[in-house]
């Protein structure tokens, strides 16, 4: 499984996947960050789609199309960093488990993720990365459409932590 895993350094709305995850807010309109950028690029169409959901809660996901982006477009809420005690790590990992189950779930073969919960939400990118690694990996073992799963980071910061958390997540 290691070999459909793949952890570049760029920007998420010009990635050619089948769908990609949006680290959004509960209401899933619009904010900043990635989120922002990811609606800037789909238009305002997917305001509306998003509307149309009513909202989603914290780990879980939801699917909308891309509109204007080259992808479709799957929704997940990651949790407040909170100092590890409020069950942040598993809600994160929710993250990924739910939106890859998704994917499958729509017959996608390729999904990529952003840093979910590191930028304003405070999740530490380095812990972030891990539980992110781990979480797909177990998850790509019953994912068997899911030929691809990109990590997309925003800077080589991001990039550096999620190439050592690959590492680790691999041995375990």
């Amino acid at each position: 499984m290691p070999h459909r895993i793949e952890i570049v350094e760029g920007d998420i709305t010009r990635l050619d996947v089948d769908a990609i995850v949006n680290a959004a807010n509960k209401t899933l309109l619009g904010g900043g960050g990635v989120d922002g950028a990811i609606h800037r690029v789909a238009g305002a169409e997917l305001r509306e789609a998003c509307k149309a959901l009513g909202g989603c809660e914290t780990g879980e996901a939801k699917i909308t199309p891309g509109f204007a982006l080259p992808a479709r477009y799957v929704n997940t809420v990651g949790p407040f960093w909170g100092g590890g005690e409020r069950g942040e790590n598993t809600l994160l990992a929710n993250c990924y488990r739910n939106s890859l189950a998704l994917a499958q779930a729509h017959g996608l073969a390729s999904i990529a993720y952003p840093a979910i919960s590191t930028g304003a939400y405070g999740f530490p990118p380095d812990r972030a990365a891990l539980i992110a690694l781990r979480a797909v990996l177990d998850a790509l073992e019953r994912a068997a459409t899911i030929e691809r799963v990109v990590f997309c980071c925003f800077g080589g910061e991001s990039r550096q932590h999620h190439e050592a958390a690959f590492a680790v997540a691999r041995q375990t």
